[in-house]
């Protein structure tokens, strides 16, 4: 066992070619967190039982595999948070948050084939290397070049059975192709078979900037969650969920719009028929829900009950969108959530994330 300066030196190490880095949400110096003292590390206790959490969204890059891509990488312009790590434990301690899912939000779609895998291979080395150092507060998504599929799955296996990283993160729709074109179907068939968790995460519409431009961030307040709606409603009635019904699929900020109004997918299909019949479904399309996951991003108790009662408690799990202050209150949005039960709570905060990233609950 690691003590305490020997784990911070080493996590310094590993996190040298490591920054947390959120969704364009606002300048880094806003979002740079505050330093302070160590916080006794807070543990979540339900119905007499320890409960190990998860938080599944959680945003990091790696500027050398940027830098492939000519990408600047100045904190300032591409808003990233660059932090001691001992500064990230000390919050994740604070907020009772065990377990840190890293991901990184696609920009290489664009790329060409070699340069993808170049940028693919440095990135998940990376990630295994943080996460090896502290497996207990670390695991991570896997990179991959989604625009060849057939390369992705790859990436997928190696990730996954070599590097120890624990699904993939990939974007809503790949060079204006929607995942479930058949393409992609090698993909999902890989991701079926290890079992592995994917965790979606939208990129916003361009072909709607225009529309979103002015106050308010538009473009990611209303674009990010549309973007994931209309991905999983592609998925839905383009058969690529009857085709691949093992898939884990995590999809971020709560699934965007489609739980909230997922009834009308029913009624559409029984309204106009012939509109639904290229690719007759196996079941109603709000069932599909429920072989889907999301993670907990919505805010408000109303919200998170709404999400329970559409998916279920057994379908969603913590997000945070670190490092990026949407919340700091993750743990407490589902502990004083007053519909749900202490089984409901612990399945959220993280006894279902730990089943399907094999963290170990003991």
């Amino acid at each position: 066992m690691l003590t305490r300066s020997e784990f911070f030196a080493d996590m310094a190490g590993a996190m040298a070619g490591i920054v947390f880095v959120g969704c364009g949400l606002m300048d880094a110096a806003e979002a740079q967190p505050q330093s302070g003292n160590a916080a006794p590390r807070r543990q979540v206790v339900l119905g007499g039982r320890r409960v190990k959490t998860v938080d599944v969204h959680a945003h990091c890059a790696v500027p050398e595999a940027m830098a492939l891509m000519g990408r600047n990488v100045a904190p300032q312009a591409l808003l990233m948070v660059q932090e001691p790590v001992h500064e990230r434990v000390r919050q994740m301690d604070a907020q009772g948050i065990d377990v840190e899912a890293l991901s990184i939000n696609p920009y290489w779609y664009g790329a060409e084939r070699d340069l993808a895998s170049q940028i693919i291979k440095i990135q998940n080395e990376k990630l295994a290397e943080v996460c090896a150092v502290q497996p207990e507060r670390f695991v991570a998504f896997a990179t991959v070049a989604l625009q060849y599929p057939n390369l992705a799955a790859q990436q997928l296996e190696e990730g996954v059975k070599k590097l120890g990283l624990r699904g993939a993160s990939i974007g809503g729709i790949v060079n204006g192709e929607e995942l479930s074109d058949p393409k992609f179907y090698p993909f999902w068939a890989k991701a079926e078979e290890l079992g592995a968790l994917i965790f979606l995460h939208p990129q916003g519409i361009p072909d709607l900037e225009k529309r979103l431009q002015g106050n308010g961030l538009l473009t990611n307040v209303i674009g990010n969650p549309l973007e994931t709606t209309i991905a999983l409603s592609h998925l839905i009635f383009e058969g690529a969920l009857d085709r691949f019904p093992g898939l884990k699929l995590c999809a971020a900020h709560g699934g965007g719009y489609l739980p909230s109004y997922s009834a009308r997918s029913d009624h559409g299909c029984l309204t106009f028929p012939d509109r639904c019949s290229k690719t007759p479904l196996k079941k109603r399309p709000t069932e599909y829900l429920r072989q889907l996951y999301f993670d907990s991003l919505v805010f408000t108790p109303e919200a998170l009950r709404h999400l329970v009662a559409e998916c279920g408690a057994s379908q969603i799990m913590m997000g945070t969108d670190y490092p990026y202050p949407w919340t700091s209150t993750a743990v407490e949005h589902i502990l004083e959530t007053p519909s749900l039960s202490d089984t409901e709570r612990a399945a959220i905060l993280g006894d279902t994330a730990c089943t399907l990233l094999g963290i170990v609950q003991a």
